[in-house]
C-alpha cells in the first residue's frame, strides 16, 4: 500500500475561535471509542490532559462540549481533587490542585466509578473492625 492510498482527515478548529488547535475534537472520536470499550470489556482507561498539546482554549471547549452530569466528588488530600461526571455518563472531568490551588494535573476518565473513589480494600477492612467496635459498646 503506498502513502497515497491512506486517508488523511484534517479537522479544522471553527472560525471564529482563536485559540483553538484543533487537537481537541479527536479527543472525542477517542473517547467514544473508549467508552464501547468500557461497555464491551468493563475495562476502563483515562487520558492525560497535561499531556497533551492543548490550549486553555481548547480545554475549554472540550469541557463545553462534554457538558456537566449529574454527579461530584471533591476529595481533600495533599491538595483538592475534583471528579465531575460528565454530561455523558461513564466519562469524567479529573482535576488535581496542590495545596496552593494551581492545577497540578488533568484527566478525563472512563469509567463507571472513577478509581481514586473507589474504597481500597484494606480501609474497608479497617472500617468494619471500626464498625464492630462500635457495636460492640451497644
Amino acid at each position: 500500500m503506498s502513502l497515497d492510498a491512506i486517508p488523511i482527515h484534517v479537522i479544522t478548529p471553527p472560525a471564529g475561535e482563536p485559540g483553538l488547535t484543533g487537537n481537541a475534537p479527536p479527543l472525542l472520536r477517542e473517547l467514544a471509542e473508549q467508552v464501547k470499550r468500557l461497555l464491551e470489556t468493563g475495562e476502563s482507561s483515562a487520558i492525560d490532559l497535561s499531556a497533551l498539546p492543548l490550549t486553555p482554549t481548547d480545554l475549554d471547549w472540550l469541557h463545553e462540549k462534554l457538558g456537566a452530569g449529574e454527579i461530584a466528588v471533591t476529595l481533600q488530600a495533599s491538595g483538592e481533587s475534583t471528579l465531575n461526571e460528565t454530561a455523558c455518563p461513564g466519562i469524567w472531568w479529573v482535576t488535581h490542585r496542590n495545596e496552593q490551588g494551581a492545577v497540578t494535573s488533568q484527566f478525563i476518565e472512563v469509567a463507571f466509578v472513577p478509581e481514586l473513589v473507589k474504597a481500597h480494600p484494606q480501609d474497608v477492612a479497617i472500617g468494619l473492625e471500626n464498625l464492630e467496635l462500635m457495636i460492640s459498646d451497644l
